[in-house]
């Protein structure tokens, strides 16, 4: 039984990479370039006004943040898009007749997300070492800090996913709260600057914890305790994964 489970999911998950690397122009490429221009903009243009800031350049700075950022938006929008079209198409069906249990279906899915945000954020890596050398404080955070926060958006993608009942609703939370919440994540600024009002209204946006844990990764400065960073991030996918359990569990939105 343990055999037949892990075919459907390894199927499942080939799956969705097939997907988004059949259609790789429009699912690895324009990333890359915005955040490019993200580089050239504010890092070449904007930062050498700036100045440092954490004790390195603000290019150093920023490059963390535009990568995770970019992991971010690649995770979710491939979820997202990929389980609402199945369950547009009908195609979703068969999953659920299918004999497997719904953790398989979850986590056929979440790689699909965890890959195309992972292979974005080394592109986007690569991009950096024409404006910045690379320095990694911590491999074990940076590696550890990415696969948790492309899990936790992937899953968030799904519950969208799950409760879209159009196209445009698959766009509407990444336009209206999550590019928002991103930008105010601390991706082009440290936390630490704003005044202590601010500091703790920044304190309840997620990503602020994603961003300054990923940046302690790179840069070994950080806005948030790390552990603290890492317990947000173990929280979110308790929550994110249950919920998407539950949901699929009992059909919600899935069957007509």
């Amino acid at each position: 039984m343990f055999n037949l489970y892990l075919t459907a999911l390894k199927s499942l998950a080939a799956k969705e990479t097939n997907r988004y690397m059949r259609i790789w122009v429009q699912t690895l490429v324009p990333p890359v370039i915005t955040t490019s221009l993200y580089f050239i903009i504010f890092g070449n243009l904007i930062g050498g006004r700036i100045g440092e800031m954490g004790g390195f350049s603000y290019m150093e700075f920023i490059v963390p943040g535009l990568i995770m950022m970019s992991v971010i938006t690649s995770s979710y929008s491939n979820v997202a898009s990929s389980f609402f079209s199945q369950k547009f198409q009908k195609n979703i069906e068969e999953l659920l007749v299918a004999p497997v249990p719904t953790h398989v279906i979850i986590w056929g899915f979440v790689f699909g997300g965890l890959g195309r945000s992972i292979l974005v954020g080394a592109l986007v890596t690569l991009i950096s070492l024409f404006f910045v050398p690379l320095h990694v404080f911590s491999w074990g955070i940076v590696i550890v800090t990415v696969l948790m926060t492309a899990i936790v958006f992937s899953l968030a993608g799904l519950l969208n996913g799950i409760f879209a009942q159009s196209f445009d609703d698959v766009s509407i939370v990444p336009t209206f709260v999550l590019q928002p919440l991103t930008y105010l994540g601390g991706v082009f600024y440290s936390v630490t600057m704003l005044p202590p009002f601010w500091q703790a209204v920044s304190k309840v946006n997620p990503i602020v914890y994603m961003v300054s844990g990923f940046r302690y990764g790179f840069l070994g400065t950080i806005d948030v305790n790390i552990w603290i960073s890492l317990g947000i991030l173990i929280v979110f996918i308790l929550v994110l994964y249950a919920l998407s359990w539950y949901l699929i569990e009992r059909g919600r939105g899935l069957r007509s």
